[in-house]
C-alpha cells in the first residue's frame, strides 16, 4: 500500500508534513502495513506550485526515508499546494519514471492502490488513452496509466466527472476479463488551483483517506499550540492516514465520496464510476 498527502492553503515548508510531524509521511514509509510484508521504499515523489502554472516535480527511486535531497527540497520549497508520495511497487519496476506525482501540463496525480491483475487488462486499457495524451505517459504503472485515462475522458474539464468515468472504465474492462474487483484507489489530483481527491474500491475492503478539519475549530480545540497560528483558515491536509493523533483533527473521507478542496468551504459529494 503507498501513502500520499495533499496540502492547500498558506504557503508553507512541505518539510512540516513530509518530515516533521509524530507520524509524518517519511515515518510512514518506513513501517508496512499490518497485511504487508515491506514498508514503502519503493520511491518518493514531491510536486509543488510556485510562481508558474506547470509544478515542480521531485521524484527519487530511493527509500524516502534515506533521501537527503528530499529532505533538502521540503525544507526548502514554500507552496500553498503541493502532493506527496511514497511508493510500494505493486507489481512493476522501482524506478524515477514510475514514481508518484504524474504531471501532465498544470496537473498532479497520486494513487494509493491497484488495477488488480493488471498485466492482464494492461494492454486493452493503454490502448483507450488518447494519442494526443500517450506520449506522457513515461513509466509503467497502473497509477499512470489511471491518470492518463482520466485526462481522456474529460479530467480537465469536470475533474470528479474524470476520475468516475475513469474508474467505471476500469472496472468495466476488468470484469468483462473476469476480474471480480478490479479497482483499488484513493487518489489526489490537483490543476493547481483546487485539490480533488476520491476514495472507492470496486470491492468491500477501501484504503483509508483522511481530512484535517478547519483550522479555526483546531485553535478553539488546541489554544495553547503553536503549530496552527501560521495555517490560513481554510488550509487543508487531505492524508492516507493521520500524521497526528491529535483527537478532532482527522474527518475519516467516507468510502465512495469525492472531495474538493478548495479556497472557501469545501465539497464532499459521493463518487460513482460511470462507463465513459
Amino acid at each position: 500500500m503507498c501513502r500520499w498527502l495533499g496540502y492547500h492553503g498558506s504557503p508553507i515548508a512541505p518539510r512540516e508534513l513530509v518530515h516533521d510531524t509524530a507520524h509524518s509521511l517519511i515515518e510512514q514509509s518506513r513501517r508496512a502495513a499490518p497485511d504487508m510484508a515491506t514498508a514503502n521504499g519503493d520511491g518518493v515523489g514531491l510536486g509543488w506550485y510556485g510562481g508558474d502554472p506547470e509544478p515542480a516535480l521531485f521524484r527519487s527511486e530511493s527509500p524516502a526515508w534515506g533521501d537527503a535531497n528530499l529532505r533538502e527540497v521540503a525544507g526548502a520549497v514554500r507552496s500553498g499546494l503541493f502532493l506527496a508520495h511514497v511508493r510500494a511497487a505493486t507489481g512493476t519496476p522501482v524506478q524515477q519514471t514510475n514514481c508518484h506525482p504524474f504531471r501532465y501540463r498544470s496537473w498532479l496525480f497520486v494513487h494509493n492502490g491497484y488495477i488488480a491483475d493488471f498485466a492482464r487488462i494492461r494492454r486493452e486499457l493503454l490502448l483507450s488513452v488518447a494519442p494526443e495524451l500517450f506520449g506522457n505517459i513515461e513509466g509503467s504503472t497502473d497509477s499512470e496509466l489511471m491518470f492518463h485515462l482520466a485526462l481522456t475522458f474529460g479530467l480537465e474539464g469536470d475533474p470528479i466527472g474524470g476520475l468516475e468515468r475513469m474508474a467505471g472504465f476500469v472496472e468495466a474492462v476488468g470484469r468483462a476479463a473476469g476480474i471480480a474487483e478490479p479497482l483499488q484507489m484513493t487518489v489526489g489530483v490537483t490543476d493547481g488551483e483546487r485539490l480533488y481527491a476520491a476514495r472507492y474500491a470496486s470491492g468491500p475492503v477501501v484504503n483509508t483517506l483522511h481530512v484535517s478539519e478547519e483550522v479555526g475549530a483546531l485553535r478553539a480545540l488546541y489554544p495553547a499550540d503553536e503549530r496552527w497560528r501560521h495555517f490560513a483558515e481554510d488550509s487543508r491536509a487531505v492524508v492516507s492516514e493521520p500524521l497526528a493523533d491529535l483527537p478532532g483533527l482527522w474527518h475519516e473521507v467516507p468510502a465512495g465520496t469525492a472531495l474538493t478542496v478548495q479556497a472557501g468551504e469545501d465539497e464532499e459529494v459521493p463518487f460513482r464510476p460511470t462507463q465513459p
